[in-house]
């Protein structure tokens, strides 16, 4: 791979070359990625369909899992296409630009993982610890109360992030070790100082899936507290709460070693940083659907008429 670099040059196109030290093996990655990736889009398309083309799902709860079906359809599409012709045709380059606003549309759609867990927490902190206002808090009008201001955080906070990262010269080389533009991956070729970028990382970290993760497990803990104390017989919900806690602890696992394996001195090998970068988005996007449609008997029963009919 050819490394450029010079004193006075601040590059704006760039070469994405992930899992490069795999040589001659790096197009067999095609096959695994292909497939993960034809399950994630076929998986999250039939849970969609189910929930808008069935009115027993229009609830809130059902609602919340499609759209949490929506973002895992549309976040691999942002990265795999690019990171598949690469791996067949060796087609690598991306140019500055086009570097942000992937980067933006990864970090800004992927943070509504996190943020639709924590709507998903208050549907069931209502639903089992205040049910008599329950449909009054899941108004729409209401309900936005609590959706607004996550949008707000993860909008500003990314763009910031973003903003801040194309403001850098890269004058170091042009080669990013990664399959798509990771915002600590462009970071780390610049030649000045990006010391307020790592800031804005960590923030952006703590404010988006460290808080939630926060107010996910408080409403959690007040929620089995609730229905023990109580005594109710609130199986289902109950068993609703585990997929969610499921979900939630498989997203944030790969996020955290993701995360940590650009701050924190590791024995990492680049390919393996890649690896579980890759993972943290795209893993989520197969193993969520199949979660869901496993472990909620609505949606199980709605998914087997459909097989049938087909």
């Amino acid at each position: 791979m050819k490394n450029l670099s010079a004193p006075n040059i601040s590059f704006t196109d760039f070469m994405l070359n992930g899992f490069y030290s795999l040589g001659e093996w790096r197009p067999f990655l095609f096959i695994p990625f292909f497939l993960m990736f034809l399950l994630s889009i076929t998986a999250n398309s039939i849970l969609v369909y189910l929930i808008i083309s069935q009115k027993s799902l229009h609830s809130p709860m059902y609602v919340l899992i499609g759209l949490t079906a929506v973002v895992d359809l549309i976040l691999p599409i942002f990265f795999v296409p690019n990171m598949l012709l690469s791996f067949l045709f060796n087609w690598s380059g991306i140019s500055l630009v086009g570097c942000l606003i992937q980067m933006f549309c990864i970090h800004y759609v992927g943070a509504f993982q996190s943020t639709l867990l924590l709507w998903m927490a208050l549907d069931r902190y209502f639903a089992i610890c205040k049910p008599l206002y329950y449909h009054k808090y899941m108004e729409i009008p209401n309900f936005l109360k609590f959706v607004v201001v996550p949008l707000i955080r993860n909008g500003l906070l990314n763009v910031t992030m973003v903003s801040l990262a194309g403001k850098l010269s890269f004058c170091l080389t042009n080669v990013i070790d990664h399959c798509f533009c990771e915002h600590m991956a462009l970071v780390q070729l610049a030649c000045g100082d990006i010391s307020i970028n790592n800031l804005v990382g960590l923030l952006t970290a703590f404010l988006i899936p460290t808080a939630d993760f926060i107010i996910i497990t408080a409403s959690y803990i007040v929620i089995f507290a609730s229905v023990f104390k109580s005594g109710k017989a609130q199986i289902k919900a109950i068993n609703t709460c585990i997929t969610h806690i499921i979900v939630m602890t498989s997203s944030l696992t790969f996020a955290l070693i993701a995360f940590l394996s650009y701050r924190i001195r590791n024995n990492f090998s680049p390919s393996s940083r890649v690896f579980v970068s890759t993972m943290y988005l795209l893993f989520p996007s197969c193993f969520n659907p199949i979660v869901y449609g496993v472990r909620t008997k609505e949606i199980r029963q709605r998914f087997l008429q459909f097989i049938r009919k087909v």
